[in-house]
Parts: structure tokens; sequence; C-alpha cells
């Protein structure tokens, strides 16, 4: 029978209590975006929970400032959910996004800015700018 990664994870002691934990900032973390007004939803989450503490992580300083004005009540209402709330703690933290590397477009040249280069690279003397000007015109892609 198989048995899903939760099963073998709660039989460890060790990993039993993170388990538990995870759980509990799993119903925190939904409770909490019920609370929250829906255009913070998105900007705001559920960091952590720390002796009676929530973290809350925002994308921005608007939004922490709006949520530690609610702190008390949005702590009440957390309480109300079966979990002790004596505090909240927001902290500004910007969601980490991967480094996403896009293709670059490759523009095309046109016949007149070919042949404009053609002819300033014809009339300059030997030296770097040529050098780079014609590498220019040799990797260019033409318009047609």
């Amino acid at each position: 029978m198989i048995q899903e990664p939760e099963h073998y994870l709660d039989r460890d002691a060790a990993t039993a209590r993170w388990m538990a934990h995870a759980r509990l900032l799993l119903k925190l973390s939904r409770r909490f975006a019920t609370l929250v007004p829906e255009g913070m939803r998105s900007a705001a989450q559920l960091a952590n929970y720390q002796s009676g503490k929530v973290i809350i992580h925002t994308d921005n300083g608007a939004v922490a400032a709006k949520l530690r004005q609610m702190s008390q009540r949005l702590c009440d209402e957390l309480s109300k959910g079966g979990v002790e709330c004596s505090g909240m703690l927001v902290k500004v933290q910007p969601r980490q996004t991967p480094l996403r590397s896009s293709a670059s477009t490759q523009k095309p040249l046109s016949a007149q800015a070919v042949a404009s280069l053609e002819t300033v690279s014809g009339s300059l003397p030997e030296g770097p700018l040529k050098g780079a000007l014609a590498s220019l015109l040799a990797r260019a892609a033409r318009a047609e």
C-alpha cells in the first residue's frame, strides 16, 4: 500500500514537530487571507508564527502600514480561530522572483540604415570605431 509523504513525516519525532507547525501555519494563513481586505491579499502573506506572535511579510510599505494599523483587530480575529495571537510583526519583504532570462529580440536594420552605416564606415580611418561598425554590419539582421 502506498503511503503519502505526510505519513512518514508524522512518524518521526523531529519532523512531526515541523509538520505540526506547518499545519498551524497553513491554518493561520488561510484564516489571515479571509480577514485581510481583498486589495491587500496578493501583497501580504503570513510568514511565521512564534511565541504567540504572527509574522507577516508584505510587498511594500503602504500595505505594511495599513496592516500595522489593523494589527490589533487582526490578532483578535485570529485568536477567535483557536490560536493565541498576542501581537503581529509586519515586515516589508518583497517576494523573490527568480531571474528570468528572456531572449532578446533581434531588430532588423533597414536598407537605408545599412547603407548609411556602410558609408560612414567607409569614410572612417582604421580604428576601433570602424571595427565596431564592421562588426555591427556583419552581425545585424537586415529587413527585407
